[in-house]
């Protein structure tokens, strides 16, 4: 069995306009992922979160992405990969002030929703976020999607020197390729607890998932994402997080 960290999405409120329940998640989490300005959060979220970060001993990761607030950067945009790779070096440099400022550095980079999901089927925008990290600090590592087939990713990241995380969901479903079903598709994301918690379990213990075409599907994860939106999202990342420290315990 795998130790697997977890992390998260945070600091997506914006203005009065809020988003998540971050002081809940914060505790249980090992990774948050900060909004850098892109797709929501303000300079006042993201330093409140670095601050929440601090206080929880809680590593801080750069989550950047297109430059779309309405669409909360969930809709793919026509950036060349010269764009791409100035958009995330920016949204870098943003957090990487924040934390600065707090005693903190910055700690991996995560990109949001429609550049995570378009760097992982075009190698030149995931070289062109690899190109944005060089260019910061070439020890960060970038967390990626675990597909079933991680090899591209892989290649391309001996080729540049950067260390990849790959990364895995507790609570959405999976196609044959180890990629996330579209949040426009029926039975996308899990809400039911029971079902989120199995699936963790089964990603940290090697265990084949089912994908949607009922095929077997096995993730090698270093970290799983978990979303805390409501309170039964709460109380699903605190089971993942007391199931995966008896698994420890019990290994």
């Amino acid at each position: 069995m795998k130790s697997l960290l977890l992390n998260a999405d945070m600091g997506e409120s914006f203005g009065p306009w809020v988003m998540g329940l971050d002081h809940e998640v914060m505790p249980h989490v090992d990774l948050a992922n900060v909004a850098c300005g892109f797709h929501a959060s303000d300079p006042d979220v993201i330093r409140m979160t670095v601050r929440l970060a601090k206080r929880h001993g809680v590593t801080v990761g750069a989550h950047p992405a297109y430059p779309d607030m309405v669409g909360f950067g969930r809709r793919s945009m026509a950036c060349s990969a010269e764009e791409v790779e100035n958009l995330v070096l920016y949204q870098l440099g943003a957090l990487a002030g924040v934390c600065r400022a707090e005693g903190l550095e910055v700690g991996y980079i995560k990109p949001h929703g429609a550049l995570y999901n378009d760097m992982m089927r075009d190698p030149e925008i995931l070289e062109a976020v690899m190109r944005a990290l060089l260019a910061f600090d070439a020890r960060l590592p970038l967390m990626v999607m675990a597909t079933r087939d991680t090899s591209p990713a892989r290649e391309l990241a001996e080729r540049h020197g950067v260390t990849l995380w790959f990364e895995a969901f507790a609570d959405r479903a999976y196609d044959a390729e180890g990629r996330l079903v579209s949040r426009r598709e029926p039975g996308a994301v899990y809400h039911d607890p029971e079902v989120i918690v199995d699936q963790a379990q089964r990603i940290a213990r090697g265990e084949p998932l089912t994908a949607i075409d009922g095929s077997d599907l096995v993730l090698a994860a270093d970290t799983l994402c978990v979303h805390g939106d409501n309170p039964e999202s709460i109380a699903a990342i605190e089971a993942i997080r007391e199931a995966l420290n008896g698994m420890a315990s019990a290994s």
